[in-house]
């Protein structure tokens, strides 16, 4: 039986390569978060309590905008609201007399990389396997989203703009592989911008802040495609 030791550590020889992707994708938040005029350590501890790109960007963006604390924060709870089914599943990985603040310890960190690595285990999950990949992979979002703030500063205003494009080239990395995998989620992105499109153009909506635009989009996009098009178990296993 493996100890506790032992899987810290084996946890920290997974979670690196995490932490070098995390560190390039939090490099182009920190843009995002600069040009939204956090500094860089409020840009950091944002990233160190919200680790999550999508969540991440739109508390940047919602920021940008002007939206009220309400806005961000129903936001936030939409863009992560995944997390709660992942966290779920990975509970039922962890013996049933693992203590509650290992839970909470384990669920404070749970990423699609985090969860997938953690999952993956065989057998019972150990919580320090995941303390060990969350241990170097946390540091290397928020460093990178520092730096990002510090390297934006000290940039010519130009070049900043070059490089938040980076961030939109994330998303489209995002997107596009399951895009092209299923036609539905090829349209449902469709839908999606010709939304987004029409809510910032049309003028009866011009009273209506872009945050609560937002909100509204992704909750009815999202819930009129699960209604219309649930994911049966036999086809969720196959993805």
């Amino acid at each position: 039986m493996e100890t506790n030791r032992t899987c810290f550590r084996s946890g920290v020889r997974d979670g690196i390569p995490i932490a070098l992707g995390y560190f390039a994708v939090a490099f182009t938040l920190g843009i995002a978060a600069r040009n939204a005029g956090f500094s860089a350590v409020q840009a950091m501890i944002e990233s160190l309590t919200n680790n999550a790109s999508a969540g991440e960007y739109a508390v940047f963006a919602l920021a940008s905008a002007g939206a009220g604390y309400w806005e961000v924060a129903v936001m936030t709870l939409v863009a992560n609201a995944r997390y709660l089914l992942m966290s779920c599943a990975l509970s039922q990985k962890l013996a049933p007399d693992t203590p509650l603040r290992h839970r909470m310890l384990v669920a404070y960190d749970v990423t699609d990389e985090i969860f997938g690595i953690s999952i993956a285990v065989p057998g019972r999950l150990n919580p320090w396997y995941t303390y060990g990949a969350v241990s170097v992979a946390i540091p290397g979002w928020g460093l990178g989203t520092f730096l990002g703030v510090v390297v934006g500063n000290a940039l010519p205003a130009r070049l900043v703009s070059a490089l938040s494009v980076g961030l939109y080239g994330m998303f489209i990395a995002i997107i596009v592989p399951p895009a092209r995998k299923s036609r539905l989620i090829a349209a449902l992105v469709l839908i999606s911008f010709a939304a987004s499109f029409v809510a910032g153009s049309w003028s009866l909506l011009a009273g209506v802040s872009s945050g609560a635009k937002t909100i509204a989009l992704t909750v009815a996009i999202s819930l009129a495609a699960a209604l219309l098009f649930p994911v049966k178990d036999g086809e969720e296993a196959q993805a």
